[in-house]
């Protein structure tokens, strides 16, 4: 299963790793492209995932979510 995240505030690379990153540590998460030029994550998961786990996990490194699309 899969969810696309749409990202504001990421302003380079190193955004993109931390958001990356701390998404990848969420249990169920087994894969996590971010991509600084379309300010989206897509995220591949084995088992339900929650938006506010999601939203939760990106805001409180600094960035919003401004939209969750499976």
């Amino acid at each position: 299963m899969e969810k696309k995240v749409l990202i504001s505030g990421m302003k380079c690379e190193g955004c993109c790793n931390r958001v990356k990153n701390a998404l990848k540590d969420i249990k169920g998460v087994k894969k996590v492209d971010v991509s600084l030029e379309e300010k989206k994550a897509t995220i591949t998961y084995k088992k339900e995932l929650s938006d506010e786990l999601i939203k939760a996990t990106i805001t409180n490194l600094g960035f919003n979510v401004e939209g969750i699309d499976e």
